[in-house]
């Protein structure tokens, strides 16, 4: 029996299944510290414990998103706080490889944050 956390990611479809499978990946290999949790009926990652960043799909484009945990506390121009208060999004294109560069500058952002 599949677990909620993987049925999240079965239950999507492509290339969006593929892209969020991708980042899963690359989030856990970026720090040793980051862990996977099933928190809010999404998946989550935790730095050290704390929340970091979780994924999701935009309800009416189905773009996948990374949102950053206290990213109203990061300043980086690809990052979207919209009516969010505490969070902030960056879109992935489903169709694109991972944006590496640009994931490793936020994220080197957001364990900063948390470290503090």
């Amino acid at each position: 029996m599949l677990k909620a956390l993987d049925h999240f990611y079965e239950q999507q479809e492509e290339p969006t299944k593929s892209c969020l499978l991708a980042l899963r990946q690359y989030i856990l290999n970026t720090d040793v510290e980051l862990t996977e949790a099933w928190k809010y009926r999404m998946p989550f990652f935790c730095y050290k414990e704390k929340m970091f960043c979780y994924l999701w799909t935009d309800k009416k484009t189905q773009q996948p998103y990374i949102g950053i945990v206290d990213g109203n506390k990061l300043t980086h121009p690809l990052l979207i706080q919209d009516q969010r208060t505490r969070m902030k999004i960056l879109y992935i294109d489903p169709k694109k490889d991972l944006p590496v560069k640009i994931l490793r500058q936020i994220f080197k952002l957001a364990i900063a944050l948390r470290i503090k």
